[in-house]
């Protein structure tokens, strides 16, 4: 699945992709009809768009698109006498038109008893907990979740995994077959069945941000539409679970972490570090919002892995420049992170802290012992430590190395751009790259 290469397709496709998919999996039940059909339209608006014109509701279109393919596939299918195709067929009867409005009864997948029927409507929040059902593997989930909503491909998903584009595949199709040999409803749970799917929902909407965050690949480092979805969905969720403290630290790090987001690049689309960004391109209104979450999840004080990190985030966007950085608080708060949800990850930004700590030799020796070899950013903070260390040529090593592992276009210049300026670069200031 390769997002189109025309650009107004391309902008479609990254902003109703997901709402697409969700919508005919209801119509349908049927997750694979449901790409399949949402992707040909995709391919049919290449060919016919820049001819034709953008039509004037470009949504719509897929959508009503999409679910003619699926119909006509059905119809293929079930002359044939598939008895999954008849049966989706006869579930279409309920539907007056392709928004899925009932024409008589409920449709299948309507909130059970018990949910709040706010949420009923919101296609892409009951896709999210249909793919985080709990008869799948956790890691099946996220990564079926992040294929079907965010529209990623499955390669840049296996990065966001560091596991192979092969595995990532299996993990897929086994999500997919569960569901339909399981029979997963499609709908937001009941209250009580909330908390058994919120580890698995939370860590999707944060890796659609993160993805947003950093796109894993392309030429733009950054996909606003990924980070303003999650944040949305971030959103619906504390609506959904307002007692919930680590659905309000998951808003509030995304908060933080968006607020940021004008500084990280100028206006030619150059990556640039945290300790480098004009802070006053910072969203205040945003770091104010995410500011006042973190403090509600003190007030609770039953701390998780997404409120820890909302608060060092919150420490940063604390300092007024970065030399104002109260890196003994951060580091104190990456123990604390440590503790609840320890990790290779996790360590390799404890040691961005310890460097400003202790000193960029204490970093290394805990760098050189993280199992990371296939991340980018674990070779990058190395080159950094190296080069403040003197050791230039292990630098260029440690960027070439990471050069090799990221497939963003802005971080490959970027990276290329430090290797270029290694020389009179031994007392750069701090690992860059964090941003």
């Amino acid at each position: 699945m390769n997002p189109p290469v025309s650009p107004d397709v391309s902008a479609v496709f990254a902003e109703h992709y997901g709402r697409a998919v969700a919508s005919l999996i209801r119509v349908f039940g049927d997750i694979d009809i449901a790409e399949d059909a949402v992707q040909d339209a995709f391919t049919t608006a290449v060919q016919r768009w820049p001819a034709e014109g953008i039509p004037p509701s470009p949504p719509g279109w897929i959508i009503t698109t999409a679910r003619n393919r699926a119909v006509d596939r059905l119809r293929r299918e079930a002359a044939r006498a598939d008895k999954y195709a008849q049966a989706a067929l006869l579930s279409l009867s309920t539907f007056a038109s392709e928004d899925g409005n009932p024409s008589s009864g409920s449709p299948p997948g309507d909130p059970s008893p018990g949910s709040p029927p706010a949420f009923g409507g919101d296609e892409r929040l009951r896709l999210i907990f249909t793919c985080c059902h709990p008869a799948l593997a956790m890691p099946n989930r996220i990564a079926l979740t992040l294929r079907l909503l965010g529209g990623l491909t499955t390669l840049e998903i296996a990065r966001a995994f560091l596991t192979s584009e092969s595995t990532m595949a299996q993990r897929i199709s086994r999500a997919k077959a569960k569901i339909r040999a399981a029979r997963i409803p499609y709908r937001v749970p009941r209250d009580a069945d909330l908390p058994e799917r919120l580890g698995a929902v939370l860590a999707v909407v944060y890796l659609i941000f993160t993805e947003g965050h950093t796109a894993s690949s392309g030429t733009q480092l950054t996909r606003g539409d990924l980070c303003a979805e999650a944040i949305r969905l971030g959103r619906v969720l504390v609506e959904l679970m307002p007692d919930e403290p680590e659905a309000v630290g998951l808003l509030a790090l995304m908060l933080l972490t968006e607020a940021r987001r004008p500084a990280r690049h100028t206006a030619d689309g150059a990556l640039v570090p945290l300790a480098d960004q004009d802070r006053g391109r910072w969203d205040r209104e945003l770091i104010a919002e995410g500011h006042r979450l973190v403090r509600e999840c003190l007030c609770r004080n039953h701390p998780g892995p997404y409120q820890i990190q909302a608060a060092i985030n919150a420490v940063h966007t604390d300092a007024a420049t970065a030399a104002d950085t109260d890196w003994d608080q951060i580091l104190r708060l990456y123990d604390q992170l440590a503790a609840v949800a320890p990790g290779p990850i996790v360590s390799l930004n404890r040691a961005v802290a310890v460097a400003e700590i202790d000193g960029p030799a204490a970093a290394l020796a805990l760098v050189d012992e993280l199992p990371l070899a296939d991340y980018h950013l674990y070779h990058a903070i190395r080159a950094d430590l190296l080069i403040r260390l003197g050791r230039t040529a292990e630098a260029a090593s440690a960027f070439a190395d990471a050069l090799a592992r990221t497939g963003n276009a802005a971080e490959r210049d970027h990276l290329r751009r430090r290797s270029a300026d290694l020389t009179g670069t031994a007392n750069s200031p701090g690992p860059g790259a964090t941003c």
